[in-house]
């Protein structure tokens, strides 16, 4: 499982730090994708948890307010609801139901076929596009 939090964009204190990174880990969580800043960032700069905030700060959480836990939330304009499939690199994070996932495997797989097309071609010398 990934935790996603929505902080409604707040950068102003950090929802996890070092501390909850370790009691996630050891509970088998897979990553963090925070709407809202983060703290202890050399905690997860050296480590293979990975985690996709909006900021970091050295300011530390407010321990009270609502919540809501295993129900949806909007993270950057998008709903990410329980059991959504949640995909991240160095560009950014996707999520979507796991029923489209046969679907948008075969789009992605077409749509970095014809990229790879593109490249050879402009690697090659013979692109007019």
């Amino acid at each position: 499982d990934v935790i996603v939090v929505d902080g409604g964009g707040d950068t102003s204190r950090a929802l996890v730090g070092e501390i909850m990174k370790a009691i996630a880990e050891s509970r088998g969580v897979a990553g963090f994708v925070i709407d809202g800043a983060i703290r202890d960032t050399d905690a997860f700069a050296g480590s293979d948890f990975p985690c996709y905030a909006r900021a970091a700060t050295p300011r530390g959480p407010f321990k009270t307010g609502p919540g809501v836990i295993n129900g949806p939330v909007s993270v950057g304009g998008w709903t990410v609801s329980p059991g959504d499939v949640v995909v991240g690199d160095a560009d950014g994070v996707v999520t979507f139901p796991p029923a489209l996932a046969p679907r948008l495997i075969e789009a992605v797989r077409a749509q970095s076929a014809r990229e790879a097309e593109v490249l050879a071609l402009i690697q090659a010398g013979r692109y007019d596009g």
